[in-house]
């Protein structure tokens, strides 16, 4: 019985044994037996000559994170026999990497998925093809530190792919030229890429609380890297509203951007010296919303631009103090906190740093100093100042407008009355048209760039509400559209309407006496070119204010009526009215000074002024000179009136044909 017994175990340990030898050789045999077929490379085309996956590289494989470790069949668990019934399914990479699974299936690229939009990264995007996964620390890794930008831009840097999910590929390019993007491409390993601050497989978008990205998390996230400054934010007066969940309170990001991170010193940062003040620290210190949030002072910019600072960094010093100069930059406390670099205590180390030798007394003016609003002494007088040398210059200057113009005015009679005899350049009717454009086009300029500037002197001075100036602006347009209207009417139905406009229209004679006049006038020529009623220079003058009327006009009714436009047309069609009645209104009102008042005002044979627009006259002396063609047809026709009425025996007339 015991013999029995004792063969009988032995008989199963045997059975045991090679039955075990047997599956480890039936496993080794099986690799094989799937690299006999798949590292075939003519597997990988069809008879179609399309391309199929079943071709494995040998080679790849072996050095893989996965050669040493796993068997075909350690993935590909469904495989039973070399001659596949079925096709074998998808490797589920969760069979060995259930955590990963489990942090991507939480993710932005796995919702993405199953929402149906763009396609989303998988597995095989991020790591590679699924025989050629190479260790992170491989230097061919796709997810290896220098590999990652390039990797997540094959998908983020495609812009037909990120948009379709609402993204735009602009964060790519931004991350590219970035300080992280350009050290990385310089092979930094310390540098910032895209898993460092979105995280690996659960990657979260910026609204979810778990985030690294989120608002509250960023500068643990950017803390990674820059530990020392971290610990100094968090300790500032902007560290201490985030920890208490205040989200106005700026971050790392608020400051020096998201993607497009540069360093200081370059010009294009948002915390360069010549950006700082104007363009980042004003987005929350020069408005009012902290103000009535938390009684943090607003204008905090506008002040300091005000100042000898501020005035000196527009003028393009990079010397000058900025925000940064006297507040700090990462470790920025109120004034009443003892640490703080504008504690009244340590003023004179902070200003002492520009100006040496400053002690606490000088320190204690202000250097935000509004005046409109503070009490202090220093503040009551310079308002008290201020409003003292306004009514001075207004009283002063006044006089002097009032006494000198009156003086002009008297010269300006006289020297007119020595210009008889003198003839009708303008007619009432001409003169009444020319009124109402120049009134209204004044009008339109002031109110027009009041709202394109609205903190320009000239805002300042019409001080008015937008809504009248909106008001007044409307109300000069119409009547300006209305005088254009009315001149049409005037040039078809009124006899010196068509005689004007006939003297108006262009002539080819017209492009040479532009060259003509600048040969002369440069002392290359002796002959002066003469012109007929209108000259070049007056053609087209008339001819840009016709143009320019009517393009104001249109688009500044499309601006008016742009509900329904923008119902009508396309959006942008209002952007685009915008656009042109901007830049039509800087066209002429520069056309106007530069063309316009040279004529009427600068010119030396007419100073000071033609007076033709006032009372429609011009000395006949001077419209020979100018209008030596015109001179000549004009005595032409008086001498044949003459002739026909010396022919009927009529008395010869004893006025001046060219006297009124």
């Amino acid at each position: 019985m015991n013999s029995f017994r004792r063969n009988l175990t032995l008989t199963v340990a045997a059975s045991l044994l090679v039955w075990a030898c047997a599956a480890h050789a039936e496993q080794k045999l099986k690799d094989k037996d799937c690299l006999a077929c798949h590292s075939d490379a003519t597997l990988n085309e069809d008879a179609n000559g399309g391309k199929v996956s079943l071709y494995v590289d040998e080679n790849k494989l072996k050095h893989s994170v996965h050669g040493d470790l796993f068997s075909c069949v350690d993935c590909h668990k469904d495989v039973k026999s070399l001659a596949h019934e079925t096709t074998p399914q998808k490797v589920a990479c969760a069979q060995c990497h259930a955590d990963a699974q489990d942090a991507y299936a939480h993710g932005a690229h796995a919702k993405a998925a199953k929402a149906g939009g763009a396609p989303a990264a998988t597995c095989v995007d991020c790591h590679g093809g699924a025989h050629e996964i190479l260790a992170a620390g491989d230097a061919g890794s796709p997810v290896n530190h220098g590999n990652i930008p390039v990797t997540c831009g094959k998908c983020h840097g495609q812009k037909f792919l990120v948009e379709k999910n609402g993204e735009s590929a602009q964060t790519f390019v931004s991350y590219q030229e970035s300080v992280h993007g350009l050290a990385t491409e310089k092979g930094s390993k310390k540098a910032a890429v895209c898993t460092d601050c979105h995280g690996t497989h659960e990657i979260l978008p910026a609204n979810d609380e778990k985030s690294p990205i989120y608002k509250f998390n960023v500068p643990a996230t950017c803390g990674k890297c820059h530990t020392a400054v971290e610990q100094t934010f968090m300790q500032s007066i902007h560290g201490q509203g985030i920890s208490r969940g205040n989200g106005l309170a700026p971050v790392c990001t608020d400051c020096h951007g998201i993607h497009s991170i540069k360093a200081h010193i370059d010009p294009n940062s948002s915390v360069s010296e010549q950006n700082l003040a104007r363009t980042t620290c004003a987005r929350c210190h020069e408005g009012v919303r902290l103000s009535q949030e938390f009684g943090v002072q607003g204008n905090r910019v506008s002040t300091y631009l005000d100042s000898y600072h501020g005035l000196a960094s527009e003028g393009g010093s990079v010397v000058v103090a900025n925000c940064a100069s006297c507040h700090g930059v990462h470790n920025i406390l109120p004034s009443s906190d003892p640490r703080s670099t504008i504690n009244k205590a340590n003023l004179d180390v902070t200003c002492g740093k520009c100006h040496q030798g400053v002690t606490q007394k000088f320190t204690l003016n202000k250097v935000h100093m509004d005046g409109s609003r503070s009490n202090d002494i220093g503040s009551i007088v310079v308002r008290w100042v201020r409003w003292f040398y306004l009514a001075l210059i207004f009283a002063v200057i006044g006089v002097m407008f009032l006494h000198n113009f009156i003086i002009w005015r008297s010269k300006a009679v006289t020297r007119r009355g020595m210009q008889n005899p003198s003839m009708v350049r303008m007619t009432t009717n001409q003169r009444w048209q020319h009124l109402v454009l120049l009134t209204s086009f004044i009008v339109l300029v002031l109110t027009g760039f009041a709202l394109k500037f609205p903190y320009s002197w000239l805002a300042e001075v019409l001080g008015m509400g937008e809504h009248l100036r909106s008001m007044i602006h409307r109300i000069a347009g119409v009547i300006l559209i209305g005088a254009g209207i009315y001149h049409l009417f005037y040039l078809a139905a009124a006899r010196e309407g068509r005689r004007l406009i006939c003297a108006l229209a262009p002539v080819p004679r017209d492009v040479f006496d532009v060259w003509g006049t600048m040969r002369y006038y440069l002392g290359l020529s002796k002959e002066r070119p003469k012109f007929g009623r209108f000259s070049y220079a007056e053609k087209a003058e008339y001819w840009a204010l016709v143009w320019g009327t009517a393009l104001m006009g249109l688009t500044g009714i499309m601006l008016w009526a742009k509900v329904w436009v923008g119902n009508l047309l396309a959006r942008w069609w209002i952007d685009v009215a915008t656009s042109i009645h901007f830049y039509e209104a800087i066209l002429a009102t520069l056309a106007i000074v530069v063309w316009h008042f040279y004529q009427v005002f600068l010119d030396p044979d007419v100073y000071p002024m033609n007076w033709a627009w006032w009372d429609g006259k011009m000395p006949v002396e001077h419209y020979r000179e100018e209008h030596g063609l015109d001179t000549e047809a004009l005595a032409e026709a008086e001498a044949s009136e003459q002739a026909d009425a010396d022919s009927d025996g009529q008395a010869k007339p004893s006025a001046d044909p060219w006297s009124e």
